[in-house]
């Protein structure tokens, strides 16, 4: 029986990348000298300190711009409201999401019986395998949940016939 399945992921070595290369631009810039203005990667956190507000802004669109070059879908990113730090400086955290919520996945699956497909939708943790008797089913299955306009991205990967 063909399937599919549907995930979310981010290659964070590409993060780590353009993290480096916004690093690098943060050193060489004149708006930047003087400053203490960093990006820390963790993982799945990015955390970024500035000397102030119109830093840590310029800082998001390096960040951004960095990303678009690497091809990392900046939609993977939830920017978190900008805290005070110590030293009269502002801190931000930035998620990488991976993985498909539990709401969002509902969301797909009941968008798809909706639609009376002959396909069957099962939630695999942070994933969805749609399967399905006929491969042009599943493609209109795709095709339906690249309508939905999600916001994160999303990718169909493990076709299988």
């Amino acid at each position: 029986m063909p399937s599919f399945d549907i995930v979310s992921r981010t290659d964070l070595v590409e993060v780590g990348n353009a993290v480096q290369g916004a690093m690098r631009e943060i050193s060489t810039r004149y708006d930047f000298k003087g400053s203490d203005c960093t990006i820390e990667h963790a993982d799945t956190v990015l955390t970024l300190r500035a000397d102030d507000d119109f830093k840590l802004k310029q800082m998001q669109e390096l960040l951004k711009g960095h990303m678009g070059k690497r091809k990392v879908n900046i939609a993977a990113f939830e920017f978190d409201k900008p805290e005070e730090a110590s030293g009269n400086t502002l801190r931000q955290t930035v998620t990488v999401k991976q993985g498909i919520e539990r709401d969002l996945a509902q969301e797909i699956v009941k968008a798809i019986k909706q639609s009376k497909m002959k396909v069957q939708v099962a939630i695999q943790g942070e994933e969805l395998r749609v399967s399905g008797k006929k491969r042009d089913n599943l493609q209109d299955a795709i095709a339906l949940v690249k309508e939905l306009k999600i916001t994160q991205p999303l990718q169909y990967v493990n076709f299988r016939d």
